[in-house]
């Protein structure tokens, strides 16, 4: 499902199902969807749609699709639900002193699933999980770079 930017739209501004389309670069049975779905239109031939229902209805379904994660769990891309993590699979990586990335293994699907956390807020996030804390291998622009001369 691809998401569409609802400040695309300009708020005065009334809009045909195929300029609304072109705005977002979606097809017009996708506007037309969106009007089965509840998107608000001006009575009329062409059918029209104002710029501030349209930038309304687009932030309404984001904000419905959002999945926020509870404590102990960590959003499954295959499941797409959030999803409690594996037995001792869990692992932070930090790449600074404070911020680093969260692995684990969904329980459900066996799929690798990831979250960006900071290290101090380890235990609001994960309570009660055992948290394997490893730093993380480096960047290549980190290495050292190799000499350009080969023997």
């Amino acid at each position: 499902m691809k998401t569409h930017n609802p400040r695309v739209a300009k708020l005065h501004r009334a809009y045909t199902t195929e300029q609304a389309a072109r705005l977002f670069g979606a097809h017009r049975n996708t506007v037309r969807a969106w009007i089965k779905a509840g998107l608000a239109t001006v009575a009329g031939r062409p059918l029209l749609i104002e710029g501030r229902e349209l930038r309304a209805f687009l932030e309404r379904r984001r904000v419905a699709a959002k999945r926020p994660c509870a404590p102990g769990t960590l959003y499954c891309c295959k499941c797409r639900s959030p999803r409690p993590p594996g037995p001792r699979s869990v692992v932070f990586e930090t790449r600074d002193a404070r911020a680093g990335s969260l692995r684990a293994i969904c329980a459900t699907c066996g799929t690798r699933m990831f979250q960006r956390a900071r290290q101090e807020r380890l235990a609001a996030v994960m309570p009660g999980i055992a948290i394997l804390i490893v730093k993380a291998p480096a960047r290549i622009a980190e290495c050292s770079p190799s000499s350009p001369k080969r023997a």
